[in-house]
């Protein structure tokens, strides 16, 4: 093998950031040449001003380098031209058209709402920390915030304000924050902009455009941060997702609980399933030792009692408690499960993730993607 053909190699398994492929796969490499140890390295992006430009460069120029013989190294970043573009997207879709959902029944890719009957009880932080404790398991993972009047989720996962997803013609790249691609309503206003006067068919349709603009690629599980209640938008991705698992949060107090039943029988209504219950805001353990239940006890397991005894047996699968670990992580953009893995409550959202990769989700009623050949008479 040559030095040029050495450096391709290395090169090409460099991943695009935002696509999480490698570029060689994703026909980005133009000419290599190597003479006298300087390796010449041509790439090309999708866009003028990919967000990604620097890495990819920078990451290209690390790849080449690490070629034995290779001393320098020049990279001649270009752009792709629009049949280019055209040809990534159709790759992209893998034959799906556009604007087609992807997470239909027959989709491998596992869909979870996680919902409250009430705001106020930390379900988007919840849902931004599942997310990454998922990730952290080797899961690829999406997550939509449809919470569209009270999105959280860029902040919580330390978005930077301002970042919106890539377009490449009409596919929008998620940006990614701790191995979770990410989409909100959030990344489309400007800085203290907030959604007003948004009705059914304009919820509708924004939350239909989350799950078939947005580019999330092959994802284990989807996480979709639902609104409190259940208005419009619970209804639409009912009407979406029929098919999606669900996880109730709920705190410890019965007021709350009551709620959160609610929210529960709902979801049912749509053919979705509710899967378990999470309690968040449990007892807070000082540094004595002795616990403050500020918000009361048991308002979990009620949930999960009340919602098994009117359908499928419906377990609580985690009790989160009161962290000022938690909260600090939200503030700054850092999920406790990685800046304070050691928390208490880290490790119960961590426990829960990993319960939900046990226990898996069920199959029966859902067409698999295999295929029956017939033995000939000579393979019989």
């Amino acid at each position: 093998m040559s030095a040029a053909d050495r450096v391709r190699a290395a090169v090409g398994a460099v991943s695009d950031p935002e696509l999480r492929r490698p570029i060689g796969e994703l026909d980005m490499l133009r000419d290599i040449t190597v003479e006298r140890g300087r390796a010449t390295v041509g790439i090309v992006l999708t866009i003028v001003g990919c967000p990604a430009a620097d890495r990819i460069e920078s990451d290209v120029r690390r790849a080449a380098a690490s070629v034995d013989g290779i001393a320098e190294v020049d990279v001649e970043v270009g752009v792709m031209t629009p049949a280019e573009r055209a040809a990534l997207t159709e790759k992209l879709r893998d034959g799906r058209p556009a604007r087609q959902m992807p997470f239909g029944p027959d989709s491998l890719t596992r869909v979870i709402l996680v919902s409250s009957g009430k705001g106020g009880v930390g379900k988007s932080t919840l849902t931004a920390n599942l997310a990454v404790a998922l990730a952290a398991q080797g899961l690829a993972v999406g997550l939509v915030d449809a919470d569209v009047h009270g999105f959280s989720i860029p902040g919580l996962l330390g978005i930077p304000a301002g970042t919106q997803p890539t377009r490449i013609d009409d596919l929008m790249l998620p940006p990614v924050a701790h191995d979770v691609k990410t989409v909100s309503i959030g990344m489309f206003l400007r800085d203290g902009e907030a959604v007003v006067a948004w009705r059914g068919p304009m919820l509708h349709r924004t939350v239909q455009q989350f799950l078939t603009d947005v580019f999330f690629g092959d994802i284990d599980v989807l996480l979709i941060d639902m609104p409190p209640g259940t208005g419009d938008v619970a209804i639409s991705i009912g009407q979406l997702l029929p098919h999606a698992e669900v996880v109730v949060v709920t705190t410890p107090q019965s007021a709350a609980s009551d709620v959160a039943i609610r929210s529960g029988l709902v979801a049912r209504q749509t053919g979705q399933r509710v899967i378990g219950v999470v309690e968040n805001m449990a007892a807070l353990t000082l540094p004595d030792g002795t616990t403050v239940d500020l918000f009361g006890s048991g308002g979990g397991a009620e949930v999960a009692a009340a919602l098994s005894q009117s359908g499928d047996d419906v377990p609580l699968l985690a009790s989160v408690p009161l962290s000022p670990a938690l909260r600090a992580g939200g503030d700054a953009g850092i999920p406790v499960v990685l800046g304070a893995p050691e928390d208490a409550a880290a490790q119960q959202i961590d426990a829960l993730a990993r319960r939900l990769v046990r226990q898996g989700r069920r199959l029966p009623g859902r067409s698999l993607p295999i295929t029956v050949t017939r033995a000939t008479a000579d393979e019989s």
